[in-house]
């Protein structure tokens, strides 16, 4: 059986690649998602779907729509980190892993950035890795979500 994993993804990061590559490097979200599926594929995790809006009220829908299909979700929330109460709401009725992702580290940048609303639901955040916070979101939730995984578990 597997297990299906989510990856939402907020406001401009369909720009990643071009929209400040000295703080966002130069990865585009394409190349994201194809680490992400391939990585998913290798832990044994099914990405069920990878998604990105630049609309509040669409990531909501998502998050719905995720509730009883995906163990796990990875949300990269952009913009709506230290904005959006209305996506915290949402996730608090996910009832699997949540991991909050975000390339760069918040805390280094400006201080509107520091307040998380998501890090409230979220079981775990990983920041400031670029692109491969979300390898490691991966792999955080294969640990979670596959007991197998975990070497004294599987004894």
């Amino acid at each position: 059986m597997t297990t299906s994993i989510a990856v939402l993804n907020g406001p401009s990061l369909n720009l990643l690649g071009e929209r400040e590559p000295h703080i966002y490097g130069t990865t585009t979200l394409a190349d994201i998602e194809q680490m992400c599926r391939e990585c998913a594929r290798a832990q044994g995790l099914d990405l069920l779907f990878f998604r990105q809006s630049n609309h509040e009220g669409q990531i909501i829908d998502w998050i719905q729509e995720a509730r009883g299909k995906a163990a796990g979700l990875i949300i990269n929330p952009a913009g709506f980190t230290s904005t959006s109460i209305a996506i915290l709401d949402s996730l608090k009725t996910f009832s699997g892993p949540i991991i909050e992702v975000h390339l760069s580290n918040i805390h280094q940048r400006e201080s509107y950035r520091h307040h998380s609303y998501i890090s409230y639901a979220a079981t775990g955040v990983i920041m400031g890795l670029g692109a491969q916070g979300y390898v490691r979101a991966i792999d955080a939730l294969a640990t979670m979500l596959l007991p197998a995984k975990i070497p004294e578990l599987a004894e």
